[in-house]
């Protein structure tokens, strides 16, 4: 489809200084009418006045959906319950939350008949997959478009001078310390002093959570109920998901606990340095963890251990709408029936340590496991069986 075939676009709009030039670079580019969209993830950000601001930008409307329930329910629980973590650290918070954004975007597309999707990720980085594979996904037919692949800008202040030129209304300024994503499972930060790796990040980068030696001197208890694999209540107090996920970011917050320092390996090829503050996540995947401790059998876990690795790759590639990754989800559910139970925290200077889990359908045996007397397990019988299990050892000690 050449530019001048494109009639309509559906942008996913942020009110950002990148996302508010692309509007009349579109018009000015592809002569097409273009629909913002904006995805409440939970991003904190104001919407109060954002239509105005899409509309003088020059687009046609703006169309905002609260997507924080869906977010949680049909992306985070999946990614938790399958215990996937990105290069042993990352909680995959902006991984997953691209697929959402540009799974909207073809449904509005589709609903607007419009014939493009556009977005504002760069050419160096992971999200432009991430969009992009969601769009080939769902609706090969619709054209793509990626400015950042295609225009002029190079800089902040090139995009400042372009937003001048076209009476763009933007707040941003030439200095731009860091770049941040936020939704309602974390916040990343990267660029300035970031980009050395030996820079220590700045305190007064961090926006959700307070340095561990700021945190309060008397450690907190807490308590997480899970039924089958999805956590509905905090100290006892049954909440729904989005509640749930902003108290236990207040809580954990509170205390220092889930600041990532993490050099990651991009799927385009580079490494990049970023810091992520996630601490509501980082209590339901520790206390997810527990519980299973308890509760599903040996051979189960090492099977979804396995799964874990190909999973987080999938949702960091951008992979969301795959058959592999409907069967893994198959099999992960499976293995959450009896996942209900409670895991419960001191929570002290960064530090989520856990003191206690129990479940009704706990494996643990206390007759099995004590070392004081017992009537069930016959120590001798493990004579037996050290003797066939070190068989071919000492088969080939007697080759030696």
């Amino acid at each position: 489809m050449a530019k001048g075939d494109v009639k309509k676009a559906v942008l996913a709009y942020s009110g950002g200084l990148d996302t508010s030039v692309i509007v009349p670079w579109l018009r000015e580019n592809y002569g097409c009418e273009v629909i913002c969209f904006c995805a409440d993830l939970g991003q904190a950000e104001e919407l109060e006045g954002l239509e105005e601001k899409a509309l003088a930008s020059g687009a046609s409307k703006l169309i905002v959906r609260d997507l924080r329930e869906e977010f949680m329910r049909d992306y985070i629980l999946p990614t938790l319950q399958a215990g996937a973590i990105y290069e042993r650290k990352y909680l995959l918070g902006t991984s997953f939350a691209r697929p959402i954004i540009a799974r909207h975007q073809v449904l509005i597309a589709e609903e607007e008949g419009a014939d493009a999707v556009c977005h504002g990720a760069t050419g160096k980085g992971n999200d432009q997959v991430r969009f992009e594979l969601t769009f080939f996904a769902l609706n090969p037919r619709l054209k793509i478009i990626a400015p950042w692949r295609e225009w002029s800008i190079k800089s902040r202040q090139d995009a400042l001078d372009y937003a001048a030129e076209y009476n763009v209304p933007v707040t941003a300024t030439a200095e731009k310390i860091y770049s941040r994503d936020r939704n309602l499972w974390h916040l990343s930060h990267e660029g300035g002093i970031l980009e050395d790796p030996w820079n220590e990040p700045e305190e007064g980068m961090f926006m959700i959570s307070v340095s561990p030696e700021n945190a309060p001197d008397t450690p907190e208890e807490l308590t997480i109920t899970f039924v089958k694999g999805v956590p509905t209540a905090v100290n006892g107090q049954e909440l729904g998901l989005v509640p749930l996920m902003d108290e236990l970011n207040r809580i954990g917050g509170k205390h220092g606990i889930g600041r990532i320092d993490l050099v990651e390996n991009r799927l385009v090829g580079m490494k990049s340095h970023g810091v992520y503050e996630t601490p509501g996540g980082t209590l339901l995947y520790t206390a997810h963890r527990e519980l299973e401790s308890i509760v599903l059998d040996k051979e189960t876990m090492r099977a979804k251990d396995r799964i874990a690795l190909d999973y987080a790759d999938l949702v960091y590639n951008g992979r969301w709408f795959t058959p592999i990754r409907e069967h893994y989800d198959a099999f992960v559910r499976s293995t959450q029936e009896n996942m209900t139970g409670e895991v419960r925290f001191k929570l002290y200077k960064g530090n989520a340590i856990v003191v206690g889990r129990r479940s009704p359908f706990s494996l643990y045996r206390e007759d099995l496991a004590t070392f004081g007397p017992d009537m069930v397990y016959n120590q001798k019988d493990a004579e037996a069986f050290i003797r066939l299990y070190g068989l071919s050892m000492k088969v080939q000690a007697f080759l030696k």
